[in-house]
């Protein structure tokens, strides 16, 4: 078994995002991410297991084109959790507008493998880069 920390993992995640095959390794066979806020757009919000956690990751550079996480910041840092908040700065694939994202990400670890990633996200920007007539309505720009 490895014996990667949770800094370790979420690092080698983020570092790799743009590399599927990579980074679906660090996974645990029954691993998760979620993002629960995309729930509220009745959008898939939680993948299961390591071969739709791969398929997702390999959707990522045609969802979102340039997609890379940045200025990445380690808040908590335990063996088996860690939190931390990144950016990305990218273009929707769908709708050629710029996604400006900030995440705040909770991994958890066993056995030095992802257990769990639970990321909260701008709904803002997501309805921004999604669904630019919405914002018509929104008071910001």
């Amino acid at each position: 078994m490895s014996n990667k920390t949770a800094k370790e993992l979420l690092v080698g995640y983020l570092e790799n995002i743009g590399n599927p095959d990579t980074v679906i390794e660090l996974f645990a066979d029954d691993a998760a991410i979620e993002l629960p806020y995309l729930k509220s757009l009745g959008m898939p919000w939680q993948m299961k297991g390591k071969e739709v956690i791969l398929e997702f990751l390999q959707n990522l550079p045609t969802m979102f084109p340039g997609f890379k996480f940045e200025n990445v910041q380690i808040l908590i840092d335990t063996p088996d959790q860690v939190f931390g908040e990144y950016n990305v700065h990218c273009t929707n694939g769908k709708t050629g507008l710029p996604y400006d994202q900030s995440y705040m990400g909770r991994l958890v670890a066993d056995n030095g493998k992802i257990k769990l990633l639970r990321e909260a996200l701008n709904m803002a920007e997501v309805t921004k880069s999604f669904f630019p007539e919405a914002t018509a309505y929104l008071p910001f720009e």
